[in-house]
């Protein structure tokens, strides 16, 4: 998710440096909370209030609530985010010319939809409507590149606007007729603006999420044109245009079920997210991460970690997540000793790790819950256990690494008030009722609205009392934070769908198949590449989306349980934030830290190592995800979490002083053994466990003793 421009580190009392409360005050200027007029900051607050009524009080059919998602959000997204690529002193005069022209083409092009004949729409052939939209979405994209980042109105990018809303209200208008003839026999209106709503949804991605999002997305599409002459598995009979744009358009496709998660889910927890920033919860939780652990050795690190992971498991975004975490936390990582780089990595690893972390998870769970059917508690359920190996194997590597270097942590006077901190307890409820009402049996949507509303009567405790004004702009920057979601969500349902109409989807499946033949092993290694490839430049929503449509469904035809198959996909999606080369969280990490990019994606890489091991270890033993009885899951979380220990210790060559290269291998091997699980696996693994302790215990007496003898 995004981090609101009105949220900058500042020095508290204590002296420690924290994100300053939002002040709202300042964020009542366009600029500053919304990078636009105050109009605009209204239109946003509006369009999150009607997502929530619908939701709520005035439920709406699937995919009309869908498209108002979608095209409100991209037309929201058109005037927030600027199109111009650069900032010119004064304006540039080409690019508002340009905007002139593209603003009044997109007015005539509203006025012809609304004034041409209805019978012309349902015809063969170009009308009046279909050309100008066509050309105006062509030559207007294209002006917005030319803007003045500078300007407060920018006519071309209120042009894409009301091009947005135009093609929105022809999809609703003609929505009985889409659901019936897109993707079989559509008309050319049906094509042209298909084809107009693609081109202004890559566009609004390209400005929230840049250009790795977009091209992936253009690669497929253009694989469903050029399949004939593809190679081998590659290969399909090809689609002509009209059939192949109007079928991306609809529920296998655009609007589909990640879209679909993202209307019903993610606008919730968005709102929950900004309700907590805007009540100070946010703030809260970093300060208290300070208190507990700022002082330890490595403190800052380990503040990291647990910071990025609370603040995680509601993040839509792992990239986003450094950005909003990382801007104090990794400062102070470097100043108690941190390589940059390593700092860098060790937040990125922790916000990519809030993505797997219950009760929210990213959204993940939600697109989970939906694409497999399976209860959205039971999801949770199974991932706690993941979840916390993952966060404690992270903890041991900076622990490990302040070992080796000596580290220290913050002095006391440094750090927040932890007596004052724990009487604002309170601030944690509204997250206790988010679970507690999803363990009642509430529903998604009610649960996530009533901690949202419980949020607003924290406030009411504390300095940060959300009164309406400040409620207002909440919901505004709910709305800047929706945008990214929304594109990737939207995007991501194109990929899936070329996936659908070729059926390449099932030929991985059947390549995976074909290797499980000689071992099921391999075809496990074979799934992670995949889905780590596919991941790789994409946020996590689009990454588990389109992996889920390649991978999971060849991993289930291997007899693996459909959760099982499903988490295996997800922690990949997840981990490729931090997979070089393509590390977007990494290098957020590294843009901060000044450290090179590549040198972050690779100790990031490192310390969340153990992400790209687990889920190997729960496809044969299924125990880590909660399936077994009490005895099998409660050893299984035992042994996995000693053996993340000994996996962080080799990874990190420290156990308890530094390990040799023979040390790091018998770790390493007896951190597998551990893992694995079956008592035989866990026997020899706390055999070897109970050697190593004694071995480099008593080695580490036997020098301390060595070293008195010699100073006497």
């Amino acid at each position: 998710m995004m981090k609101s421009s009105s949220e900058h580190p500042s020095m508290d009392k204590s002296g420690v440096t924290e994100p300053a409360a939002i002040d709202i005050d300042a964020a009542d200027t366009a600029h500053e909370t919304m990078g636009g007029p105050k109009l605009i900051v209204a239109a946003s607050a509006l369009y999150v209030l009607l997502q929530l009524l619908a939701l709520n009080l005035y439920p709406m059919e699937a995919w009309s609530q869908r498209i108002l998602h979608m095209t409100g959000g991209l037309a929201l997204g058109a005037l927030i985010f600027s199109g111009a690529s650069y900032r010119v002193r004064g304006g540039s005069r080409t690019g508002t010319a340009l905007g002139a022209v593209a603003l009044l083409m997109s007015v005539a092009t509203a006025a012809s939809y609304l004034l041409v004949d209805r019978t012309l729409l349902d015809q063969p052939g170009m009308n009046p409507f279909s050309w100008l939209l066509i050309f105006t979405t062509l030559t207007t994209i294209p002006a917005t590149w030319l803007a003045n980042r500078g300007q407060s109105w920018r006519p071309a990018d209120i042009a894409v606007a009301i091009l947005c809303l135009t093609v929105g209200g022809y999809l609703i208008e003609y929505l009985d007729m889409l659901q019936f003839r897109a993707g079989a026999f559509p008309t050319t209106t049906d094509a042209m603006v298909s084809a107009a709503a693609i081109a202004l949804l890559l566009e609004i991605t390209r400005r929230t999420t840049g250009m790795a999002m977009v091209i992936i997305a253009a690669v497929f599409v253009v694989y469903a044109f050029v399949g004939p002459w593809m190679p081998g598995i590659l290969q399909h009979e090809g689609y002509d245009f009209a059939r192949l744009i109007s079928y991306l358009l609809t529920d296998n496709g655009v609007l589909g079920p990640t879209l679909g998660v993202s209307a019903t889910y993610l606008i919730l927890f968005i709102v929950f997210a900004a309700f907590l920033q805007a009540s100070g919860a946010g703030d809260y939780f970093v300060k208290l991460a300070f208190a507990v652990a700022g002082h330890k050795r490595g403190g800052p690190a380990k503040v990291a970690v647990l910071a990025s992971g609370l603040m995680g498991t509601i993040n839509g975004s792992s990239a986003g997540n450094v950005v909003s975490t990382g801007a104090f936390t990794i400062p102070l990582m470097k100043k108690v000793g941190y390589k940059p780089s390593v700092a860098g990595a060790i937040e990125a690893a922790a916000s990519s790790g809030g993505q797997i972390l219950p009760p929210i998870m990213g959204a993940g769970a939600f697109i989970m819950a939906d694409v497999t059917g399976i209860p959205y508690t039971d999801i949770v359920m199974a991932a706690v256990i993941p979840g916390i190996l993952y966060f404690l194997s992270v903890y041991f590597m900076v622990d490990f690494e302040a070992s080796k270097t000596g580290m220290t942590g913050l002095a006391k006077d440094q750090l927040p008030d932890r007596a004052k901190l724990m009487r604002q307890l309170y601030l944690f409820s509204p997250i206790i009722i988010l679970i507690t009402c999803l363990v009642m049996g509430y529903s998604v949507i009610r649960a996530g609205t009533l901690s949202g509303l419980s949020v607003i009567v924290v406030s009411w405790l504390g300095a940060n009392a959300m009164g309406p004004k400040r409620i207002f702009h909440a919901l505004a920057l709910a709305g800047k934070m929706a945008i990214p979601l929304i594109s990737v969500c939207a995007t991501a349902g194109i990929i899936v769908g070329v996936i659908s109409i070729t059926g390449v989807g099932l030929r991985f499946s059947a390549i995976l198949l074909a290797v499980a033949d000689s071992s099921q092993l391999l075809a496990l290694l074979f799934a992670m590449v995949i889905s780590v490839v596919l991941g790789m430049g994409m946020p996590t929503t689009a990454a588990y989306a389109v992996a889920a449509a390649v991978i999971a469904p060849g991993l289930t035809q291997l007899g693996i349980e459909p959760l099982v198959a499903h988490f295996f996909v997800f922690f990949f999606a997840v981990m490729s934030a931090i997979t070089p080369p393509v590390a977007l969280a990494a290098f957020a990490g590294a843009a901060i830290s000044g450290a090179n990019s590549m040198q972050t994606g690779v100790q990031a890489f490192k310390i969340g190592i153990s992400a790209f091991l687990v889920p190997f270890i729960f496809c044969f033993n299924p125990a880590l995800l909660m399936q077994g009885t009490l005895i099998e899951i409660v050893m299984a979380a035992i042994t996995a979490t000693i053996g993340i220990y000994l996996l962080s210790a080799a990874v990190q060559g420290w156990f308890f002083d530094r390990a040799g290269p023979l040390t790091r291998l018998l770790l390493l091997l007896t951190s597998i053994l551990m893992i694995m699980g079956g008592w035989e696996t866990d026997l020899a693994g706390a055999v070897l466990t109970v050697a190593l302790f004694v071995w480099k215990k008593g080695g580490s007496y036997r020098d301390r003793f060595t070293a008195k003898v010699i100073s006497k």
